[in-house]
């Protein structure tokens, strides 16, 4: 089969563009990607290219000036850019190839928002994901990095992936193209190339299929990976509760998963959380409540009687802001607190958010805070004074939403009311009260 016949095939079996799309090709100068334009071309498809120079190499500026070339022997849009490669690596910490890949694919998909282009086209072969493959399984990976480089991820596209990179090659030499060298792919310094140079050659010895060979189980590993999806899909259905913001989770419906360790972390993987911290949950399923998991993009996982507790990481609330006589509301954390004094008695009923409380028994400036380990308090109906840290386990209260309990106190260090859940029985209104003060919280986003 002629390759532009092939080539074609692949981009209808796999729908990555319409014959009217204008496409985006980013264009290195290399082979690969020269290829790639020819293919375009032939197949009489509409692109522009697209160029980037890292500025890292000897060669960078002359392999531009032969990229606006090819643009105008074939006629199409030329878009470039100059980066300093270099200073945004340091700025963020990370290597030169990772600082060159950030930079490229959001000045990518840039231009394609400006210009409405369908989508980004690169010229990545099959040897291009059995390197991906090989690095991702030296690296550890799960299911989805087996899956290799997949034809198409959001906007980009791949139409290559059909080619090995001996067919990019002879698809160059037989159509005479010419073609600029990067230095650096001789390089075994990079890991990329290393696995390019020693370690795939002596795999070909072995296996002189090994492209067809990776490609037959890439299909299986896609296979695989979809009905993995399938399955937790159907999982987060049944196992998930929302509740009030929160995820619940069945410490008895996750020890029952086969294969648990797998199953559990896919379901948790979207929330950021890792394999080591997974097992982790796994060894403390039947251990004491209270055990909590942070993951890097800010979610919390805890341990609660009987459950798993997922929730953003809620900012601790350690300020501690004064309130005098002619306050009337302020904010304190996700709350606005309201302030109204009134001379009759009026007691308030069927509103934890709300409480009344004996104006004469007030000590300005009142404070209202988070709570302390120290703490206690005489609940509303009890007779005895209570530790606020029990009182927080009695009611249930979990662990990671304890700081957002804001507690109003008075000038004299007493806690007048644990916000939202209960006033303390030394200033309730009686009947000896003469003028009443009703606090009430109200979030944030609805005051």
């Amino acid at each position: 089969m002629p390759p532009h016949k092939q080539f074609i095939d692949f981009i209808e079996q796999h729908r990555l563009f319409k014959q009217d799309d204008v496409l985006l090709v980013a264009l290195s100068g290399g082979n690969d990607s020269v290829a790639l334009v020819h293919l375009l071309k032939t197949a009489r498809y509409k692109f522009a290219l697209a160029h980037c120079n890292f500025q890292l190499r000897a060669e960078a500026n002359a392999d531009e000036q032969f990229c606006r070339m090819l643009a105008a022997q074939y006629q199409t849009p030329f878009h470039t850019i100059k980066f300093n490669t270099q200073q945004h690596a340091l700025s963020n910490k990370i290597s030169i190839q990772m600082a060159a890949r950030d930079l490229r694919y959001q000045w990518f998909e840039q231009i394609r928002q400006q210009h409405n282009y369908a989508c980004i086209a690169l010229a990545h072969h099959q040897n291009d994901t059995i390197e991906t493959i090989l690095l991702n399984l030296t690296r550890g990976t799960g299911i989805a990095g087996l899956h290799g480089i997949l034809p198409q991820n959001g906007h980009l596209v791949r139409p290559m992936l059909c080619f090995t990179r001996a067919e990019v090659e002879q698809i160059v030499a037989d159509n005479n193209l010419s073609f600029v060298e990067d230095s650096s792919n001789a390089s075994v310094k990079y890991a990329r190339n290393k696995l390019r140079h020693q370690v795939i050659p002596r795999l070909k010895e072995l296996n002189p299929s090994l492209e067809q060979t990776f490609e037959n189980n890439l299909k299986n590993f896609r296979e695989l990976e979809q009905l993995l999806e399938i399955k937790v899909a159907e999982l987060r259905e049944r196992l998930f509760k929302y509740i009030g913001g929160e995820i619940h989770i069945s410490v008895d419906a996750v020890k029952q998963l086969v294969p648990q360790r797998l199953l559990l972390f896919k379901l948790l993987h979207e929330f950021g959380f890792n394999e080591t911290t997974v097992d982790d949950v796994i060894s403390s399923l039947d251990k004491h409540a209270g055990r909590t998991f942070e993951s890097p993009t800010g979610n919390l996982l805890l341990l609660d009687r009987g459950k798993l507790v997922l929730s953003k990481k809620l900012t601790e609330v350690i300020e501690t802001i004064a309130i005098t006589t002619n306050d009337h509301s302020l904010n304190y954390g996700g709350f606005k607190l309201g302030i109204l004094q009134d001379d009759t008695p009026l007691i308030v009923k069927n509103n934890l958010l709300a409480v009344s409380v004996d104006s004469d028994k007030l000590i300005f400036p009142l404070t209202m805070r988070s709570w302390q380990q120290s703490d206690h308090f005489f609940p509303l109906g009890m007779k005895g004074k209570k530790k606020l840290s029990d009182f927080f386990i009695n009611q249930k209260i979990p662990l990671h939403q304890k700081n957002a309990i804001p507690l109003l106190v008075n000038g004299n260090g007493d806690i007048i009311w644990v916000g939202g859940y209960r006033c303390d029985e030394r200033y309730k209104v009686t009947d000896n009260t003469k003028k009443v003060t009703i606090f009430e919280l109200l979030p944030l986003n609805e005051g």
